[in-house]
């Protein structure tokens, strides 16, 4: 019994890793039996990352016959998978750099301890850090494949993918799901993000001409199974080449560390509403157009400020905010008016008291302050459109 990972086998217009391990266990021989697939999301700004940064790995059953499995796994790499490096493409969607795909595939007798996943997911880590697998093939995805056999999947969600068939990939057609049977899905307790109810947008369906037909996330493998087949059993839904429900480390937070407090020293808002948060303590932080009710909390806060907060923090320093609350607003501060004509009092200089310019009376109450009352006080979080896969819903806790 062992453990086999693979990655970097996509690249933004076509493939998908979860394909390629769903073609390998088609056409394993039957004496290999195969369980827990999982799915996991490591460092959302690794650089070499094609969209979510996400490998795979399956524990396949060797029985004795672990030189022949070996065999298998050469000549595919070889045959179906090597053939994979090397591809690259551009997209007005992601403007950042791209690289040519490296695929990596791993074979670990037994799992190594649980350092290099807690690495992976939380930083840039390299293909020299990562543990010696008992085989390994290619290059840069064996970071990848070495970190989804190592996860410990301690905290887990599951997630059902289906793949279209290559008729529908050849052709370039639409994606079809049944959009009724999605209400059904979306509407079960145990799954979620699979539909914006704001903008009725399909969650569970990626752009583009990758192989994935739909991935439906959901809290338990039985919903993840039973949705799965509600949704290609519906009327209007496309056919499927079939599907595999993974345990995934989605919605877990791993990629985060503590939550930190912080007094607010500055903002700045950008194009598009943007916000810029200089802190005391931990440097700026960043409040996108799309975070939301984050965006308007940012914009809201004021020097004095203090905040808790939590995010990544990314290369350029800054730390991108997933969730935040105002724990103290400062109180805004203001002259006092002048009794007689309730005009605003003004300073008459250092170390002095204020004064009515209109009947020249005085006082010695410099300031006032005036409660300042937030927005909301509860923790908030980017709508679910625009949240990492990591990202574990606030309602959750």
């Amino acid at each position: 019994m062992g453990w086999l990972g693979i990655d970097d086998t996509d690249h933004i217009n076509g493939g998908c890793t979860t394909h390629t391990l769903y073609q390998l266990i088609s056409n394993l021989p039957p004496q290999f039996p195969h369980q827990n697939p999982r799915l996991v999301r490591l460092w959302p700004y690794a650089a070499q990352r094609t969209r979510g940064n996400a490998a795979v790995a399956i524990e396949i059953i060797t029985d004795g016959n672990e030189e022949e499995l070996i065999q298998f796994l050469e000549d595919w790499w070889n045959d179906k998978i090597l053939p994979l490096k090397d591809n690259i493409s551009t997209s007005k969607d992601y403007q950042r750099k791209q690289y040519p795909t490296d695929p990596g595939m791993v074979w670990f007798n037994r799992q190594p301890k649980a350092e290099f996943y807690w690495s992976a997911v939380t930083k840039e880590v390299t293909k020299q850090q990562a543990p010696k697998a008992d085989f390994s093939w290619g290059g840069h995805g064996i970071i990848g494949a070495s970190a989804a056999v190592i996860w410990p999947g301690l905290n887990h969600t599951f997630e059902a993918i289906s793949w279209r068939t290559s008729e529908a990939i050849i052709g370039r057609k639409k994606r079809e799901i049944d959009m009724s049977a999605l209400a059904v899905v979306d509407n079960d307790p145990e799954t979620f993000m699979s539909r914006d109810v704001r903008s009725n947008n399909i969650l569970i369906a990626p752009r583009g001409n990758c192989p994935v037909l739909f991935g439906l996330r959901a809290k338990t493998m039985a919903a993840a199974e039973k949705n799965c087949q509600l949704l290609l059993d519906a009327v209007n839904t496309e056919q499927a080449e079939g599907y595999i429900v993974f345990q995934t480390n989605q919605a877990t937070d791993d990629h985060l560390a503590d939550n930190k407090t912080d007094i607010v020293t500055n903002t700045s808002i950008l194009k598009r509403g943007t916000v810029v948060i200089e802190t005391k303590d931990n440097g700026k932080l960043l409040a996108f157009a799309e975070s939301g009710e984050i965006k308007l909390l940012s914009q809201w806060l004021e020097k004095g400020d203090k905040i808790e907060f939590n995010g990544l923090k990314s290369p350029d320093g800054s730390i991108h905010l997933e969730k935040m609350r105002v724990l103290i607003a400062a109180p805004k501060r203001k002259r006092p008016l002048c009794q007689d004509c309730q005009v605003t009092m003004k300073s008459m200089g250092k170390n002095q008291p204020v004064r009515c310019p209109k009947c020249r009376r005085t006082s010695q109450t410099l300031w006032l302050e005036i409660e300042r009352l937030p927005p909301s006080k509860d923790w908030l979080q980017p709508p679910i459109d625009a949240r990492r896969h990591l990202s574990r819903p606030l309602d959750w806790n």
